[in-house]
């Protein structure tokens, strides 16, 4: 069968190229084509469009950018109505998914939608949406079910596809003294920071993150290179230098590191998974604004997955105006340092753990997804 495939991200390329090696298993005639980035390449899916050419985030940068999303979401519709796949399957990304959605199921394609946009979180009007035009929805977190029972939505839970990705990560027995010579470091303790795959998260975090390096002597900052950034977008930020970027290798960085700093997303569940002590840094455009608007329409108290999963703080989360230098240094301090602050946040990230369940969700997905196209044709 032809697979349709669309994830907007760095986080939703790394599941979808898991889920395409599930698919594989499933239907090893599989075709695949789609937009996302290397991995879902690497995988065996033709790439139409990278995400680092269609990632945009934040309210205002969004309006800002509406001719360009209009656009691509033209190209997508063409290409997808040209290729007539036997089925479309969107990975979270729900801004541009959702209007994808739409044209599929209005022309009469199968829609499967794979890792469940945060409508939980804000604008749960779009259940709607999901209703109307997703055929099958497949979450990767219990509360999500309870969430769609209450709007009369069955879904499909499996477990989580990142329990996966941390368990067959590459390189889990690499020693510290290694990963440093392999990548010419100093050798001082690391201190890891995740600044996010998107422009936009650069621009307005990584400032943020670096002003902790006068602080900290001892240690040696990394910046994660995201594999849609190149050199070029971080220089305008490392002014001072100093500085190292290694490429390709969060999950070898984050295991040899004493704390690090995250921008929200996946990076803070993988981070805990990682059982690495971690400050979530959030910001963009607008500034108290932008917080403003935040406050107004999310519904969830928490931003970060970790918190979200345990239902309760257990990683500091910096927003907006509060993610300054003064409010960033007294966490970083807290987790860097042998106190309590430390030790409780290990203890939790072990329930965490216990609660994110059994490795193999990516290919029990894949094989009810296929399950459910054989039966559709029935």
């Amino acid at each position: 069968m032809k697979y349709y495939i669309i994830s907007g991200e760095a986080s939703g390329d790394l599941h979808a190229s898991n889920l395409i090696k599930g698919l594989k298993k499933n239907d090893p005639e599989a075709v695949f084509r789609g937009w996302g980035g290397d991995l879902m390449q690497e995988a065996g899916c033709t790439i139409v469009r990278h995400y680092k050419d269609t990632a945009i985030m934040g309210f205002l940068t969004v309006l800002k950018n509406l001719g360009k999303i209009k656009e691509n979401i033209r190209l997508c519709c063409e290409d997808i109505a040209d290729w007539k796949p036997d089925v479309l399957i969107l990975v979270d990304y729900a801004g541009f998914n959702l209007r994808i959605a739409r044209f599929a199921k209005a022309v009469g394609f199968k829609v499967f939608y794979y890792i469940s946009p945060k409508l939980w979180a804000w604008n749960t009007g779009r259940v709607k949406k999901i209703k109307a035009y997703v055929d099958r929805m497949y979450v990767i977190f219990p509360f999500e079910e309870d969430f769609y029972r209450k709007y009369d939505y069955v879904v499909q839970y499996a477990g989580n596809p990142l329990v996966d990705a941390i368990s067959e990560r590459s390189w889990q027995e690499e020693s510290f003294h290694d990963f440093v010579e392999v990548n010419g470091l100093s050798g001082k303790p690391i201190i890891a920071l995740l600044a996010g795959s998107r422009a936009q998260e650069l621009k307005h975090v990584l400032p943020k993150m670096l002003s902790m390096v006068k602080y900290f002597p001892e240690y040696e900052f990394v910046i994660a290179g995201a594999p849609s950034m190149k050199a070029e977008d971080y220089a305008p930020y490392m002014k001072g230098g100093g500085v190292p970027i290694v490429y390709g290798q969060t999950y070898r960085l984050l295991q040899q590191s004493r704390a690090a700093l995250v921008t929200s997303g996946t990076a803070t569940l993988e981070t805990a998974l990682l059982k690495i002590p971690e400050v979530v840094c959030y910001s963009g455009e607008g500034g108290a604004f932008s917080y403003f608007l935040f406050k107004l329409f999310v519904k969830v108290k928490y931003i970060s997955l970790v918190n979200l999963v345990m239902g309760r703080e257990v990683v500091k989360e910096l927003l907006m105006q509060k993610l300054n230098e003064k409010n960033l240094l007294r966490e970083l301090k807290a987790v860097v340092g042998e106190g309590p602050e430390r030790s409780c946040m290990l203890a939790d990230y072990d329930e965490l753990e216990k609660r994110m369940g059994q490795s193999g969700a990516s290919d029990r997905f894949a094989a009810l997804m296929v399950h459910d196209l054989k039966c559709s044709r029935r």
